[in-house]
């Protein structure tokens, strides 16, 4: 007990002293803006570049991209900056109710494609390389499959691809949503509300077991710094665009779409046949919101003929900022596209 409360106090003073902590730690300018969405472009001191194509990141809507750069040493940005990739990421901002009639056409078919637009544009390039991340990653399979020829190399980390596998917890809820009820009746869906289900699929370990550990980890400041950041990033939840939201329940949780053909978007098809650039896919063993078994699905539904996996020991959040995946996961990615760079 008195270990115990020896750290606490400790924990406290560091507290005390942590002033304006937030994700973000590589330098980066915009390149591109539209409505709220940002297009930024990364650099870092000293930074060489080895590989001439760039490598626009496509995030999720749910959370914040900060968890890519979170800080210097925790960063799945800055490991791709030092590997010599050219980086872009879309930040896309905080919907509010003027945006609840946004639709999955307008964010692929639209922002997404004008950004890719001005980055080849910028670089003089018919393709540029494409990494989606978890519903980011989604985005991606769809963009990479009805716009072939703008995509060189396509990366989905911790994506979903079959939703209806025995293991989705997350399916298990929304597969049962009236989220026509619930759309209709908010607009946009508050994030407050996705965060609450996101953390009760493992109410012990997130809401319970955390606090308890965190009196260790306030003890030491790199360590409180590190707990705050995600602390921030976690809560730190947009809302919904409410159409958006409704089509991505229906058309993937519920009918599983993405590998039955039954997705559109817009008055596009999404057929992942279509996907014959070279995929990489990168997975997370531990992941308890998009399982391997869901990830590990796109390659029996590609028709690339350079499928590549990479199996990361770890969770979809310890994916990017874990020790470990500063060593591993940057390396990966960038050494896989050096190969496929002509």
């Amino acid at each position: 007990m008195l270990e115990f409360c020896s750290k606490l106090k400790a924990g406290i003073d560091n507290l005390s002293h942590l002033n304006g902590l937030g994700g973000g730690a590589t330098p980066r300018e915009e390149v591109y803006r539209e409505d709220k969405l940002v297009l930024f472009r990364y650099t870092a001191p000293g930074h060489k570049l080895v590989n001439p194509i760039p490598l626009l990141i496509v995030y999720a809507l749910v959370n914040r991209p900060d968890v890519a750069d979170l800080q210097q040493n925790r960063s799945l940005i800055r490991g791709l900056l030092d590997a010599g990739l050219d980086v872009y990421l879309i930040d896309w901002g905080y919907p509010d109710q003027a945006d609840r009639g946004l639709t999955l056409d307008d964010y692929i078919n639209g922002y997404l494609d004008r950004c890719v637009r001005t980055i080849c544009d910028r670089h003089k390039l018919a393709k540029i390389n494409l990494l989606g991340i978890c519903q980011g990653g989604v985005f991606g399979l769809c963009y990479a499959a009805t716009n072939v020829a703008k995509v060189k190399n396509l990366i989905a980390m911790v994506t979903p691809v079959d939703f209806h596998t025995p293991d989705n917890l997350l399916n298990r809820w929304l597969s049962r949503l009236d989220v026509d009820l619930m759309v209709d009746a908010m607009g946009n869906v508050p994030g407050e509300f996705l965060n609450w289900i996101f953390l009760s699929l493992k109410p012990f370990r997130l809401t319970g077991q955390k606090y308890v550990d965190m009196v260790d980890a306030l003890s030491d400041v790199v360590q409180a710094e590190t707990f705050i950041r995600m602390e921030k990033w976690i809560f730190d939840s947009p809302d919904q665009a409410g159409e958006a939201f409704r089509q991505f329940v229906k058309d993937f949780f519920q009918d599983n779409g993405l590998i039955n053909g039954k997705v559109c978007i817009g008055e596009r098809s999404v057929n992942l046949r279509n996907l014959t650039m070279p995929v990489l896919n990168v997975y997370a063993t531990k992941d308890h919101l998009v399982p391997p078994s869901a990830s590990q699905a796109l390659q029996h539904y590609v028709g690339s003929s350079d499928y590549s996996e990479v199996a990361f020991p770890g969770g979809h959040i310890g994916i990017y900022v874990s020790a470990r995946a500063q060593r591993e996961v940057p390396s990966a990615i960038a050494s896989w596209l050096d190969l496929r760079t002509k």
